[in-house]
């Protein structure tokens, strides 16, 4: 914070009686040094972030704090008031005004400032000297770190580091003298993952671990007296700290539990889930502690990591008040054997999950593609229902319309109907970006969606559709990975995630895409666009009869959302070709055979099925007619060998009559619901109807053949007893 602050910018004796007045007072000193170029503006900024939430820490400090158009450069105030000025904190007034000011977009300067001054903070010797000091430019030197508070930090602290978001470990690696075969990977471990965090962690060793170490029995006892991890070693806790806006509090927080864990002779590593992203704690170092402590009011993402430790879980708020309290607590589970149970499923959301520790490579980049699809599909369902609806409102030629910018008239439906193309059409050019940028994101975090989206975009502008989204998405996603092993300076961490690898990687994503790969990827996408207008007769045929096939294989799985993603893809354009209508015609139609075709069968043969089956029969014919393949899910996971034959027989035969009649469609979704905007609506329900008469017939056929135990009521759903197989499995549905 070198020039962030000067003696101009600090007010010893701050007059104000409100958080308004504290904030225009220390605001007009910045406008005094040319650092704020419109006061109200800037103060209006102000006041919109402290309405999202109040900026009064406990302690006796405030820090209100915005980025703002109107800031020429970061900056920092500070302000002290002898009564006391209400910023919102549960414990009083604040005496201590912090107000730091970052330029629109300076989101390294701003989690900088931030997340050190809120280290800072938590040291009890810089608050009492920032009280204490009677001249304005040491204060600025204290602040910024050139003068160090009147009593020095003890040998054990470990400073802080003032150029970046940091978690400072002050307790030894997980490691005893006891473990001397895994002491070097497990410390290699960790400081492999600290090194490379953007959140830094940089673990130091105390005297109490270092007594411990030396296997000194006396001083060992007394160190774990009443928390001993086992092997005479100290207790180890990992935790995660996070808040809403993931600045203050979130460093703040983790300040506290590592100076609270040190004076209790205890090992804490803290994992920053902050907005410049997360560095995951090393899987050695979680499986090595003896506790957990989640202090967060945002999700904890990836929180099964956790699971099976004795854990405290509370407010951001409680482990800056009361750490040694959460430490307490946390240790008596642990001597309780109180556990969090293990969920036996992975949480967070698909992209969160992607590319854990131990899976293959092909999984990963399933797990990859289909992040991006997942995020996709919602702009593919609202941007081609709304395209749909304008055309059956204006007309087939709405797509020539004028703007409604221009010309709009509230009683014509020409108007509405082209309002509605222009929404979809808006709706449908992020289709692209969405695709690569999750997919990237799905790789490498936060950090890989502006090369990701960079790169979507660019392959939207030259036409390389989707097959250049998934390019450009994989490349976004790689390239940040990449970046990210480089070992870089600990002054550069902080800005990271927010600016190198954001710059860096959208150069490296946009040349390739512009210069190598874009160009060739364009012209294979016209290639096919070409084969697939050329598709005639037999060959149509035989593409609907795949595609059905691929829509019933897996119910919704990652087949079925290649087949409906390559269908969406040919539609996504303003002017479809007939042939990519007649593609998506046949996808839909498909897809809802499944559930249709087990609905069908429940009401025909009821003893063939378990009464939650025949439950679920009803519920299907409303989700296969709404287009939800997985509403067959519940009689598949019962019996697999007979239910995933069948529907894929009633789907290949819709999808094959479906291309034969020519039935085309400009909805991506809708089933039964969109018929009045399918062409040859009559024609494709006929398909639909007779590939649900294949799937209920061939299921009931092949579930006829094993018959069931004289004087059994219910035949089995699948090979063995059927009421004892069934009714396990019905939470599958849910």
């Amino acid at each position: 914070m070198s020039d962030m602050i000067t003696a101009d910018l600090v007010d010893l004796d701050l007059s104000a009686d409100t958080k308004e007045a504290a904030s225009r007072a220390l605001a007009q000193r910045m406008a005094a040094l040319g650092r704020v170029t419109d006061l109200d503006g800037f103060l209006a900024d102000v006041a919109a972030r402290e309405a999202q939430m109040p900026t009064g820490l406990d302690g006796g400090i405030g820090i209100p704090h915005c980025r703002s158009a109107h800031v020429t450069e970061p900056t920092l105030a500070f302000g002290r008031s002898a009564a006391g000025i209400d910023f919102g904190a549960a414990d009083g007034p604040a005496d201590l005004i912090f107000l730091i000011a970052a330029p629109a977009g300076a989101d390294d300067a701003h989690l900088t400032i931030l997340s050190s001054l809120a280290r800072q903070l938590m040291n009890s010797e810089f608050t009492d000297a920032l009280r204490a000091v009677g001249d304005p430019a040491r204060a600025a030197a204290l602040i910024r770190g050139d003068e160090p508070p009147a009593t020095a930090t003890g040998p054990s602290t470990t400073p802080t580091t003032a150029t970046g978001p940091t978690t400072a470990t002050t307790a030894a690696p997980f490691t005893t003298a006891a473990e001397d075969g895994a002491e070097d990977s497990v410390a290699a471990s960790v400081a492999a993952s600290t090194d490379a965090a953007t959140d830094t962690t940089t673990p130091t060793s105390t005297p109490a671990t270092e007594t411990a170490a030396a296997g000194t029995a006396g001083d060992a006892a007394d160190v774990n007296a009443g928390a001993d991890g086992g092997a005479g070693r100290p207790f180890r806790i990992v935790a995660v700290t996070s808040c809403p806006t993931g600045i203050a509090h979130t460093y703040m927080a983790a300040e506290a539990l590592e100076n609270a864990g040190r004076e209790a002779g205890v090992d804490v590593v803290v994992e920053t889930q902050g907005s410049a992203g997360f560095t995951r704690l090393d899987p050695a170092v979680i499986a090595a502690a003896d506790g957990v402590i989640l202090a967060h009011d945002v999700a904890v993402r990836e929180k099964e990591r956790f699971a099976g430790k004795p854990t405290v879980d509370t407010g951001v708020k409680a482990a800056i008040n009361r750490p040694a309290a959460l430490i307490a607590e946390v240790r008596e589970k642990a001597a309780r054997g109180e556990v969090t149970p293990a969920s036996g499923r992975p949480g967070g959301t698909p992209v969160e999950r992607a590319g854990e520790p131990g899976e293959g490579y092909g999984t990963k980049l399933r797990k990859w593609l289909m992040s991006g699809v997942s995020y996709m599909v919602p702009f593919v369902a609202a941007g081609g229902l709304l395209i749909a609806l304008g055309f059956a409102i204006g007309g087939y030629r709405i797509n020539e319309a004028k703007p409604v910018t221009e010309v709009f008239d509230w009683g014509q439906a020409d108007s509405w109907g082209a309002l509605l193309f222009q929404i979809g059409a808006v709706a449908f050019e992020f289709l692209i970006p969405v695709l690569a940028g999750y997919i990237a994101y799905g790789m490498a975090d936060r950090p890989g969606l502006v090369p990701g989206f960079v790169g979507g975009m660019i392959a939207f502008d030259i036409n390389a559709g989707f097959l250049g989204g998934l390019a450009a998405g994989l490349i976004a996603g790689g390239v940040v990975m990449a970046i990210q092993k480089v070992t870089i300076p600990p002054v550069l961490r902080g800005i990271m995630p927010v600016v190198v690898i954001p710059l860096l990687s959208s150069m490296v994503v946009g040349f390739l895409m512009l210069v190598v790969i874009g160009k060739p990827i364009a012209e294979a996408q016209k290639a096919m666009t070409d084969w697939l207008e050329g598709l005639s007769g037999a060959n149509a045929v035989l593409l609907g009869v795949l595609l059905g096939l691929m829509m019933c294989f897996d119910l919704g799985g990652p087949i079925n959302k290649v087949a409906y993603t390559f269908a969406t893809a040919g539609i996504s354009v303003a002017a479809p070709s007939d042939s990519a209508m007649k593609i998506m015609a046949a996808v839909m139609a498909a897809g809802m055979v499944p559930p249709l075709g087990m609905a069908l069968a429940t009401t025909l043969r009821r003893k063939l099925f378990t009464p939650a089956e025949r439950e679920n029969g009803k519920a299907a014919w409303v989700l296969g007619a709404s287009f939800i393949s997985e509403g067959a899910i519940p009689f598949a996971a019962a019996d697999p060998l007979r239910v995933i034959p069948a529907s894929m027989a009633g789907g290949a035969v819709t999808g094959a009559l479906a291309m034969t009649f020519g039935s085309t469609l400009r909805a991506p979704h809708g089933g039964v619901w969109v018929t009045f905007l399918i062409g040859k609506p009559f024609l494709y329900l006929l398909a639909i109807a007779a590939g649900t008469a294949v799937t209920a017939g061939l299921v009931i056929l092949l579930k006829g053949l094993r018959r069931p135990a004289p004087g059994t009521e219910t035949a089995p759903a699948a090979d063995g007893p059927a009421a004892p197989a069934a009714e396990p499995r019905q939470p599958v549905a849910a």
